[in-house]
C-alpha cells in the first residue's frame, strides 16, 4: 500500500473569536472558524468569489496563543491536518457529517498597525485588547532594578545582574 499523507495550508480570516477550553487533563482546546476565499472568473467571464468556512481546533499553548492574539476579523495562516467528523441529528434522526482542520502550526498575519497583531506580526499592546473570560493571565519580564544617580554611591543590598542591567527571561515568559 503506498504512503498516506494529510497536510492542509490555509489563510483565511477568522469568523469568530476563538473559544478556548481546558480537557480534564488540563490541555488547552481553542476552537475557531475560518473563512477561505476563491477568486476566480465565471464561463460568462464575470469576476466571481467562493467562500469556505472551516472549523479549525488547535491544542495545548498554541490553543492559548490563538486565544491572546486572534480575534474575529484577524487573518490566520493555518497549517494541519483534515479531520473527517460523523453523528446523528437529534432533531432530524439523520447522519451528519463534516470536515475540519487539526491546527498544528499557524502563523499570525497582519500588519505592524494591527493593535492586536502578536509579537512577529505586529506592534501586540496588551492594554489595546478587551480581556476575555477564558483568556489565561499575562506574564510580565521581570522589572530592571533602579539605575543609580549619576555620582551617588552604589546600592549595597541590591544584586548585581549576571549580565549587566539586561532583564532575565525565561520560556514561561514567552508568549508562543
Amino acid at each position: 500500500m503506498a504512503a498516506s499523507y494529510n497536510r492542509i495550508i490555509l489563510v483565511g480570516n477568522l469568523t469568530r473569536d476563538p473559544q478556548l477550553k481546558y480537557l480534564p487533563s488540563q490541555m488547552a482546546v481553542a476552537e475557531f472558524g475560518l473563512a477561505v476565499n476563491h477568486k476566480f472568473k465565471g464561463r460568462d467571464g464575470q469576476d466571481r468569489e467562493d467562500v469556505l468556512f472551516i472549523e479549525c481546533t488547535v491544542f495545548g499553548k498554541g490553543a492559548e496563543v490563538v486565544n491572546t492574539y486572534c480575534q474575529k476579523g484577524k487573518p490566520l495562516l493555518v497549517e494541519g491536518r483534515l479531520k473527517f467528523d460523523t453523528w446523528e441529528d437529534k432533531q432530524g434522526g439523520g447522519k451528519r457529517s463534516k470536515h475540519s482542520v487539526v491546527v498544528e502550526n499557524f502563523q499570525l498575519l497582519g500588519s505592524r498597525g494591527d493593535s492586536a497583531a502578536a509579537p512577529g506580526g505586529g506592534g501586540y499592546d496588551e492594554g489595546s485588547a478587551p480581556p476575555r473570560q477564558n483568556r489565561p493571565p499575562q506574564s510580565r519580564p521581570p522589572q530592571r532594578p533602579p539605575q543609580a544617580q549619576h555620582g551617588a554611591a552604589p546600592q549595597q543590598n541590591a544584586p548585581e545582574p549576571p549580565f549587566g542591567d539586561e532583564p532575565q527571561f525565561t520560556d514561561d515568559d514567552i508568549p508562543f
